[in-house]
C-alpha cells in the first residue's frame, strides 16, 4: 500500500498534523469506528444475560471477539483470554491474584526496572499484602537485559518475574522466550507486559511459554476502554477473581459463593462488548496489512528519523544506536533545554510527541536523566511525518536561546 493509501484508512490524519504519539495510544482506522458502531446498532443488549436473540447475537459477537483475541497471540485456548479495560486493569488483576494464591511471606517478586508504572506499581503494593519482597533487575544504559543478568537475580524465593516484551522509552524487544525458559528452570513464572509489542510484531505465547501477557487495544488501532490479559488456563483456574459481582459467580447464597468456570470468573459486571468488537476489527485490520509490511515500513521510518536526528548537534538518543532495536520508538533530549519546553515547541507546529518520564520513572532514575521527550511511530506514518519533525528538532536550540 502506498502512504496515500495507508492515511486515508485513518480518518483523523487527514489534516495538518504529523502525529508522532503512537506508544500512547494509536490512531483509528475507519473500519474500527464502523465495528463499534455496527455493534450498537446491531447487537446492543447485555451478553450472557438473556435468552432472547438480541443478548445471544450480543454474547456471540462477544465470544466471537475472544476467540479471535486467542488467535491472533496463539493462545491454546480461548477462555484463557481475559478481556479488561486495559493493561494496566491486566496487570493488577495478575499482581492481585497471583499474590493472594501464589505468594507468601518472605517470597519473592522481580521486576524489571525499565517497566512502565502499571507493571510496576501492582506488584509493590500487593506484594507488601502478602510480606513478600519486591527486587528489581536494572538494565544497562542502552536497555539491554542478557541472560546472565536475570540468571544472577533469581533465587529459590523469586515466584515470578515481570517485564515488558518491547520497552516504551527504548524500544528494545527483550528476549522473552529465553526468559521464560530461564524461569521455568528455576521453578519461576513469567508475567509480560505486551502493549508495545502487538502493534509491531507477530506474538505468539504458546512459543514465548509466557504464563501471563497483558495488552491494551488501543496502542492496536482498537478503542480505549477494551484490553486482554492472557493466563495459562492452570494457573487462571486456580487463581481467586479479581473483582466480585455480576456474571463471575456460579452460585451464590448468604452462605456459600460458587465462582463461574473460565474466562467469566475475571470479568465482572457488564462487559464492553461493543470496544471487545472493535478489538476484534482492529486484528483484522493488523492481519489484513501484515506484520511484514508493518515491520518494514516501521524501520525504515525509524532509519530515516534517526540517520538525521544523529546528525543534529546536542541531540542525544536514549538507548541503542541501531534503529532497528527501537521498533519506532525514539526517546531524546536535547542539551541544555527542558522537555516540556521541547514538547510545546513542537505543538505550536502541530507535531504531536511526548514530554515526561513516560510512566517510567524508576528507569530515568536509573539513567539519571530527570525526564525525556519521545517520538514514537507507526506504520500509517511517512517520510513527510519525519520531515516537519526533524525541521522542528533542528531549531529547537536557537529559538530557545542558545547557539
Amino acid at each position: 500500500m502506498t502512504d496515500i493509501e495507508v492515511r486515508k484508512l485513518f480518518p483523523l490524519l487527514n489534516q495538518d498534523i504529523a502525529y508522532l504519539d503512537s506508544a500512547a495510544t494509536a490512531q483509528k482506522p475507519q473500519c474500527v469506528m464502523d465495528a463499534v458502531a455496527e455493534f450498537y446498532t446491531r447487537y446492543n443488549a447485555n451478553p450472557m444475560r438473556g435468552l432472547y436473540e438480541l443478548s445471544l447475537s450480543a454474547t456471540d459477537s462477544y465470544e466471537q471477539a475472544r476467540q479471535k483475541t486467542a488467535d491472533f497471540v496463539h493462545a491454546k485456548q480461548s477462555c484463557e483470554i481475559i478481556f479488561t479495560r486495559n493493561a494496566t486493569e491486566s496487570l493488577n488483576l495478575v499482581a492481585s491474584s497471583f499474590c493472594e494464591r501464589f505468594v507468601s511471606e518472605g517470597d519473592e517478586i522481580l521486576v524489571a526496572t525499565s517497566e512502565h508504572h502499571s507493571n510496576f506499581l501492582p506488584w509493590k503494593k500487593y506484594a507488601k499484602l502478602h510480606g513478600a519482597v519486591v527486587r528489581y533487575l536494572d538494565c544497562t544504559q542502552e536497555g539491554l537485559y542478557t541472560a546472565e543478568m536475570l540468571k544472577n537475580a533469581l533465587t529459590p524465593k523469586t515466584k515470578i518475574f515481570t517485564i515488558a516484551q518491547i520497552s516504551n522509552v527504548f524500544g528494545r524487544v527483550n528476549p522473552i522466550q529465553e526468559f521464560a525458559e530461564i524461569c521455568h528452570e528455576m521453578g519461576t513464572m513469567i508475567c509480560v507486559d505486551g502493549s508495545q509489542s502487538v502493534p509491531h510484531i507477530a506474538v505468539n505465547v504458546q512459543e514465548l511459554d509466557v504464563d501471563f501477557f497483558a495488552f491494551s487495544g488501543h496502542k492496536l488501532y482498537a478503542p480505549m476502554g477494551i484490553g486482554a490479559l492472557y493466563g495459562k488456563k492452570n494457573l487462571l483456574e486456580e487463581m481467586p477473581p479479581f473483582l466480585q459481582g455480576g456474571e463471575m459467580i456460579d452460585y451464590v447464597s448468604k452462605e456459600k459463593t460458587i465462582f463461574a468456570e473460565l474466562p467469566q470468573k475475571f470479568e465482572a459486571g457488564t462487559v464492553s462488548a461493543g470496544d471487545a468488537w472493535g478489538l476484534k476489527s482492529a486484528i483484522e485490520f493488523v492481519e489484513s496489512i501484515g506484520f511484514d509490511e508493518i515491520e518494514r515500513r516501521e524501520l525504515h521510518l525509524t532509519e530515516y528519523a534517526m540517520k538525521q536526528m544523529q546528525e543534529i548537534p546536542h541531540v542525544n538518543i536514549v538507548g541503542d544506536k541501531l534503529p532497528e532495536n527501537h521498533h519506532g520508538i525514539l526517546t531524546f533530549t536535547i542539551d541544555e533545554v527542558h522537555p516540556h519546553d521541547i514538547a510545546e515547541i513542537f505543538a505550536s507546529e502541530n507535531v504531536c510527541i511526548r514530554a515526561g518520564h513516560h510512566c517510567a520513572q524508576p528507569l530515568h532514575i536509573l539513567l539519571g536523566i530527570p525526564s525525556t521527550v519521545r517520538a514514537s511511530l507507526a506504520f500509517y506514518n511517512t517520510d513527510e511525518d519525519i520531515d516537519r519533525f526533524i525541521s522542528v528538532l533542528k531549531k529547537i536550540r536557537s529559538q530557545m536561546g542558545y547557539e
